[in-house]
């Protein structure tokens, strides 16, 4: 018999089919809220906490490939085959504005003032919206070398991400030049690019690798080999100290972040893992798969080991803190929020 007890995570269904794309906003006073994307062209908006359906954004045509809320968790974005992306009211579900493409759009992130809406797809060019003038032509940068897979913001807005469909590597472009300033290089094609809550590392996955950057200096602080193909990875949000990877095994692993070491390992899809995702406070992750549903797994540890372990690192290991033990883990943290005390820390994550 396996040693470890089984994760039950809350299973979430209501897509028809395969789930591409999960995003966490980060917490606000209304608590924290998960948004997928779906082949199915309707994309979910859910309570980040228990996974309860809130609504469905409906009005594109074609499958969604990518979606996201801003910082306030007030509207939403998403990109689809119809060849839009669409901004929604996050609270009545209303579409805002469809900005029309000339070809798939694959990738979609709001900036981290809320003011901006960053598109690519397979047309090659990254498009900047300003959403207060939802009408003007879009700012354009340099044209990407490649068919777009993923786009994210960094350095306060100044800077862009995407990776490629077709070729390696991560492209960082500084939004004043419209210039590539940097290439991470990967061997393989980088399918999920994810900035770090504290602004400190870029997480990609790429092949069967899980590789770590320094967001500021662009070095590659870590890279760990996956027991198999991976589509995506995140990092925990509040230490750091862990991050988790699914890819076409159908599972959902744990790993230490500084030794590699696998802490666990979730089983419970019927098809590969398309995405994953840590809730803004570390507290649980979200995995969305070919299967069609969205499942969100504790983050508390499963054995004794681990217990011990994680309480070596410093982590709780428990959904539930106390308020004094979150007073003492966000200092440092300029953030005021009027939120669950256990969800004091904001996410600028994408």
């Amino acid at each position: 018999m396996d040693k470890k007890r089984v994760a039950v995570p809350l299973v979430c269904h209501g897509h028809s089919r395969p789930v591409v794309d999960l995003f966490y906003s980060p917490v606000t006073p209304d608590g924290f809220f998960l948004i997928s994307a779906s082949k199915d062209s309707n994309p979910m908006l859910r309570n980040g906490e228990t996974g309860d359906w809130i609504g469905t954004f409906e009005g594109h045509k074609g499958a969604v490939w990518s979606c996201c809320l801003d910082t306030n968790a007030l509207r939403a974005a998403t990109g689809s085959a119809d060849f839009t992306a669409k901004i929604w009211d996050a609270l009545t579900g209303d579409e805002l504005h469809s900005f029309e493409h000339k070809h798939i759009v694959r990738a979609s992130a709001f900036s981290e003032d809320t003011h901006l809406l960053l598109t690519g797809g397979i047309e090659k060019i990254l498009r900047m919206y300003d959403l207060n003038r939802p009408d003007a032509p879009p700012t354009e940068v340099d044209k990407s070398p490649g068919s777009v897979r993923t786009v994210a913001w960094l350095h306060s807005d100044q800077t862009i991400l995407s990776s490629c469909t077709d070729m390696g590597g991560v492209r960082l472009w500084d939004i004043r030049s419209g210039k590539i300033v940097q290439t991470l290089e990967t061997k393989s094609s980088v399918t999920s690019a994810e900035v770090s809550q504290d602004g400190r590392y870029i997480t990609t996955a790429d092949g069967s690798t899980v590789k770590f950057w320094d967001a500021n200096y662009f070095g590659l602080v870590k890279s760990y080999n996956m027991p198999c193909t991976v589509e995506s990875a995140s990092l925990e949000p509040k230490y750091g100290n862990k991050f988790i990877a699914g890819g076409e095994d159908m599972w959902i692993r744990v790993f230490d972040f500084h030794t590699g070491e696998e802490i666990a390992c979730n089983k419970g899809h019927h098809g590969p893992v398309h995405c994953v995702r840590f809730s803004p406070g570390g507290e649980s992750y979200a995995s969305g798969s070919e299967d069609g549903t969205i499942r969100i797994w504790q983050t508390g540890p499963l054995t004794q080991d681990d217990a011990e372990a994680l309480t070596a690192n410093g982590s709780a290991g428990k959904v539930k803190v106390t308020a004094e033990e979150v007073s003492r883990k966000i200092e440092g943290f300029q953030i005021e929020d009027e939120g669950n005390p256990r969800e004091k820390e904001e996410a600028g994550n994408e």
